[in-house]
């Protein structure tokens, strides 16, 4: 199914990650970038996948996003 598409992902613009393991909502266009397909990466390995991937300047600043401002489907 969407198994593919799992992961991590980072939105670039705001330096937050997400964890996608259910394809309600797979995040898509320039601003999201996957990191890893494993899903149970740490946040620590996350920030090494970002700044190794030239994603991020400091990847101290990489944080977990927040789950309220996935988009809703009607």
């Amino acid at each position: 199914m969407h198994h593919d598409k799992f992961g991590i992902y980072l939105n670039v613009k705001e330096g937050k990650v997400m964890r996608i393991t259910s394809p309600y909502w797979i995040p898509s266009g320039a601003e999201w970038a996957l990191l890893t397909h494993e899903v149970n990466a740490t946040l620590l390995r996350i920030r090494e996948l970002a700044k190794e991937k030239g994603l991020v300047d400091d990847p101290q600043n990489v944080i977990w996003g927040d789950w309220s401002r996935v988009p809703r489907r009607d």
